[in-house]
């Protein structure tokens, strides 16, 4: 099939560009090459999840390029092959193809490198494009060419936007000739915390029909709004039972030595002891418990959020396991995570001590925080099926079988 006169231009025109050869960092390993595209630096964090995925999944050699300036990151080297994107001159473009001769390509976010994207599919490399909104070129044409962006776009074998807006327009742009799916960011891929069987059996028994709620991985200076919070949310609950899980496991003994002096009652879970009626916090210093107590408790207040510099705990360990999510507004790290599940009502925003306390005041009705935990469930769910969906088809393209190799059971 003969190339559009958009690209022919476009190819031509970048000739024009000074070549800039590279040092391939790596030798090319033996067998099949999944090749992931990082085309922005804010999509770094997906790439690292799924490469992480894919690894765990497929055992398959991973290729990750990232724009020029953008570091790896030690947790990205531990997982793959990692090289700046090649330039947009033809000549690098092969070079870079040509030693690497990935197998499949996975290309997350919206900017569009055309001579890379051609010179892939004109080697039969299946490619995707993950997470786009408005993808437009790395190199822009002149105005008095035409633009290449529908050719580019129509090269990929499928499109998974982030908006079902994003999804119609895409579908109009590429004049309906490949799928084009609604698929939302995709959320970072979180391991399903586990648990002792026996423990969360005798913990709810001991807990029947008793209100509680968990603050986890709480720092020392966020301890003081925690136990105001649990003396002002008993005052409408009297019985309820605060799951106390410092940030920091040292901290337990500084912990539990402010509670007592503030009047609580505390039971130490590290010492095998379960909460009684008089318990009004169960404290345990190993963060290690969190798949026990986000089962356990229907409300999780996500610390390390509360006051700047801690950045967040990803939200989707509580979520997941069926637990309302509470946080701070310090969640730099996790951010779009947070965003999603507040944006589905899965999670509340707590900006002081009055806040935690009308909020837990208010999922104290049985029918508002299941709307919560089945939202969360709902957000989570989503995110875990578009990336299998992404991983079948990478292993479809690169012949892997599907009972070979698999992830971990959780």
């Amino acid at each position: 099939m003969a190339k559009p006169f958009s690209l022919t231009t476009y190819q031509a025109m970048s000739r024009r560009h000074r070549s800039a050869p590279q040092d391939m960092l790596d030798a090319r390993p033996e067998g099949k090459i999944i090749w992931l595209h990082c085309a922005e630096q804010k999509r770094l964090k997906t790439v690292k999840d799924l490469a992480q995925r894919l690894t765990a999944q497929l055992g398959a050699n991973i290729l990750v390029t990232l724009p020029t300036g953008v570091p790896a990151g030690d947790r990205l080297l531990d997982l793959a092959y990692c090289q700046p994107v090649p330039s947009e001159h033809p000549d690098d473009v092969a070079a870079f193809l040509n030693h690497w001769a990935p197998d499949v390509a996975v290309w997350v976010g919206d900017e569009l490198r055309a001579n890379l994207v051609q010179a892939s599919k004109i080697r039969n490399v299946p490619i995707s494009l993950l997470e786009a909104k408005a993808p437009a070129l790395s190199q822009a044409p002149p105005k008095w060419l035409p633009s290449p962006r529908r050719a580019v776009l129509q090269m990929f074998d499928q499109i998974f936007a982030r908006t079902p807006a994003a999804a119609d327009a895409l579908r109009k742009l590429t004049k309906g000739q490949l799928p084009v799916t609604s698929t939302g960011q995709l959320v970072e891929e979180t391991e399903v915390l586990t648990c002792n069987s026996d423990d969360l059996e005798s913990l709810s028994e001991a807990l029947v029909a008793r209100p509680c709620w968990l603050a986890a991985h709480v720092q020392a200076d966020e301890l003081d709004s925690v136990l105001k919070a649990q003396r002002g949310i008993s005052r409408s609950s009297p019985r309820i039972l605060l799951i106390l899980v410092p940030a920091n496991p040292g901290d337990a003994a500084d912990f539990l030595g402010t509670c007592r002096r503030e009047g609580f009652h505390v039971a130490l879970w590290d010492d095998g002891v379960f909460p009684s009626e008089n318990t009004d916090i169960l404290l345990a210093e190993n963060a290690a418990e969190l798949g026990l107590f986000y089962r356990i408790a229907p409300i999780t207040l996500l610390a390390s959020s509360l006051k700047p510099g801690h950045k967040g705990r990803n939200p989707f360990d509580p979520a997941a396991l069926g637990s309302a999510v509470l946080y701070g507004p310090s969640v730099y790290d996790h951010l779009p995570a947070y965003t999603r599940l507040a944006n589905a009502k899965a999670a509340r925003v707590v900006t002081s001590t009055h806040a935690i306390v009308t909020t837990l005041e208010d999922l104290m009705a049985p029918d508002k925080v299941a709307l919560m935990v089945h939202a969360g469930w709902d957000t989570v769910s989503a995110g875990a099926g578009v990336v299998s969906q992404i991983i079948h088809d990478i292993r479809v393209a690169v012949g892997e079988s599907e009972n070979s190799p698999e992830e971990p059971e959780q």
